[in-house]
C-alpha cells in the first residue's frame, strides 16, 4: 500500500507510467490468484491439529506449518528429536573409520519440502530472541563466506527438535530458559 503511493506521488514520463500501471495491474492479478490459492490451502488443511502449534513456533506461518505437518505425516513415528532431525536430512554425513572421524555435507535424504520449509523458517527465526544469539554467534565465528548458511542450518535443526517437542507433548512454543543473558 505504501509502495504504490508513492509510486502515485512519483511524477514520472508517460512511458514509464503505462509501464508502472501495466505492472501493477499483472501483481493485482497474481494477487487475487495467490490469495484464492491460500484460502484453498487453508480450507484443506484447517483442521489439522499440528497447524496450530506448528505457527507458534518462530518464523513458522500457516503455509510453512502446512508444508511441516504434511511432510512429517505422524510424530509419534520418531522416536526422539534427534530421530525427527535426521529425517530432515539437515545433520551432516558422517564418515568413520577406526579412529577417524570426519563431517561431509548436508546428508539431504528425507523430504526436500521439509527441508526447505525449516530452512525457510530458520531465516525467520534467527531473528527472534530465542536464536538470535545463536545465530549470530555461529555466523561469526564462521566466516562471511558460509557462516550465515552453516548458522541457519543449526536454527533449522534447532527448530526440528523444538517441533518434535511441540507435537509429542500437544503444546505451543514455548523455549526453555532465560532469553536473556542473567546479570551478575
Amino acid at each position: 500500500m505504501r509502495g504504490r503511493a508513492l509510486l502515485d506521488a512519483f511524477e514520472l514520463p508517460e512511458a514509464w507510467r503505462t509501464s508502472t500501471d501495466a505492472s501493477l495491474r499483472v501483481i493485482g492479478h497474481l494477487d487475487e490468484e495467490i490469495d484464492a490459492c491460500e484460502r484453498e490451502l487453508r480450507r484443506l488443511g484447517a483442521d489439522h491439529a499440528y497447524v496450530p502449534l506448528l505457527m507458534s513456533a518462530p518464523g513458522i506461518a500457516w503455509v510453512l506449518a502446512y508444508t511441516i505437518a504434511a511432510e512429517i505425516g505422524e510424530i509419534e513415528r520418531f522416536a526422539s528429536p534427534k530421530k525427527l532431525t535426521g529425517y530432515t536430512g539437515l545433520c551432516p554425513r558422517v564418515y568413520q573409520s577406526g579412529a577417524s572421524d570426519r563431517r561431509g555435507p548436508l546428508a539431504k535424504n528425507g523430504p526436500k519440502y521439509l527441508r526447505w520449509a525449516l530452512i525457510e523458517a530458520a531465516t525467520h527465526a534467527a531473528r527472534h530472541p530465542v536464536y538470535a544469539a545463536h545465530y549470530q554467534a555461529t555466523k561469526q565465528r564462521l566466516g562471511r563466506q558460509r557462516g550465515a548458511k552453516v548458522a541457519r542450518v543449526e536454527v533449522a535443526r534447532k527448530l526440528a527438535e523444538a517441533i518434535w517437542f511441540m507435537l509429542t507433548r500437544s503444546q505451543m512454543f514455548a523455549p526453555q530458559g532465560p532469553t536473556q543473558p542473567l546479570v551478575a
